[in-house]
């Protein structure tokens, strides 16, 4: 599975953001997409997942309440409405691709975009 990501920039916390994550290649049901994000001198996280067959979802505290995950599933497409943006939530939002819907199986990787949250 291909993915490609859009949708970063700039913003003002508090403000919004969408960004897009679309598939190509198969995909499953039981499968899942996910957001993660990478800020400057801190690892990977893991910031919200949902499945593709039943659109269960899965957020991090951090952005619980915030941000919301969906699907287009005739696109083959993730969005992450991003709300109420905090200066903390700049990163590289990287979206991934889980055969299985495991959190620990996300193999395929789309290529990061930014998003920055000024003060």
């Amino acid at each position: 599975v291909q993915l490609q990501a859009s949708g970063g920039g700039l913003v003002q916390a508090g403000g919004s953001l969408r960004l897009s994550c679309a598939a190509s290649g198969r995909t499953f049901s039981s499968s899942a997409m996910g957001w993660f994000r990478q800020a400057p001198g801190k690892e990977r996280e893991f910031v919200t997942r949902i499945r593709w067959g039943s659109g269960r979802t899965d957020y991090a505290d951090s952005v619980k309440g915030r941000f919301t995950i969906s699907r287009d599933n005739a696109k083959k497409t993730v969005y992450l409405q991003m709300n109420s943006l905090k200066p903390e939530d700049t990163a590289v939002y990287y979206c991934a691709y889980s055969a299985t819907g495991s959190l620990y199986d996300f193999g395929s990787w789309g290529q990061g975009t930014l998003v920055t949250v000024s003060s």
